[in-house]
């Protein structure tokens, strides 16, 4: 993907008459910045895309491609799971361990990628958190808005990723999306020791197109399943969490309350 984004923003480029240098003087770049993303070694960011559209009169050719971009950040073996939550109208997941990658902050997020093993490089940490966060643009997608069911495990939000105020801005964050009208945040308190979810993590989406598909992720190995009668059990697997969780109002007053703590 960041080599055909790169061999257009070359087209472009030599259609328009300037160099490598011409180009990163125009869009307040470096000439090997610029030499990077036409030859796909580094991905565009949004300001070198839109700075590109009007130096170069892209007309949108090179805004299309953004999305796809910022999705190749991805881990290899997430890409897949991406492009699906991207054509989704409904998302429900459980999650035992952490705060899901779409309620988490950036300061939360880095300090997982920091706490990867092998360890990760630093360019390698700010691609995938870049990806990450762009992925949370579907909280406030209007067209279609998505709808979202997260249950958290008690647990994970005692869990302290990087330091006390790190954990204390997620928790407080995670209540400012409990006022977002499409998602809806449930706990499932530690106290319920024995419950449907403690198989594991799961994703449950829907496309507009009414295709349903349960993802599952374990150390780094997404597993996508669409098979009907094997979605079927999960949507109600799921179904059974829920009420077992803690209501929204109750959840979020815990969630709140956790947070006062730290």
């Amino acid at each position: 993907m960041w080599s055909a984004y790169g061999k257009l923003v070359r087209l472009f480029r030599e259609r328009a008459g300037l160099t490598q240098q011409a180009l990163a003087d125009a869009i307040g770049y470096s000439l090997e910045q610029v030499a990077s993303v036409e030859q796909g070694r580094r991905p565009a960011k949004v300001a070198f895309t839109e700075a590109a559209e009007r130096v170069l009169g892209a007309g949108g050719a090179l805004r299309v491609l953004q999305e796809d971009v910022d999705r190749a950040k991805l881990p290899e073996f997430f890409q897949d799971f991406a492009l699906l939550e991207a054509e989704a109208v409904s998302r429900f997941s459980y999650d035992p361990m952490l705060v899901p990658g779409l309620l988490q902050t950036e300061a939360y997020a880095r300090a997982l990628l920091e706490a990867h093993f092998p360890p990760l490089e630093d360019e390698a940490i700010e691609q995938h958190l870049t990806a990450r966060l762009a992925r949370q643009t579907l909280l406030d997608r209007k067209n279609p808005c998505v709808v979202f069911s997260f249950i958290l495990e008690e647990g994970s939000l005692h869990r302290m990723v990087g330091s006390t105020g790190v954990m204390k801005d997620q928790l407080a964050w995670l209540r400012e999306c409990t006022r977002l009208r499409n998602v809806e945040i449930q706990v499932m308190p530690t106290q319920r020791a024995a419950h449907s979810g403690v198989n594991g993590q799961m994703v449950l989406l829907e496309t507009l197109e009414r295709r349903q598909f349960v993802c599952i992720e374990a150390q780094g190995i997404v597993n996508i399943r669409s098979n009907r009668n094997e979605v079927s059990e999960f949507w109600l697997r799921y179904g059974m969490l829920r009420s077992q969780a803690l209501n929204t109002e109750v959840s979020a007053r815990l969630i709140e309350h956790m947070a006062g703590e730290l």
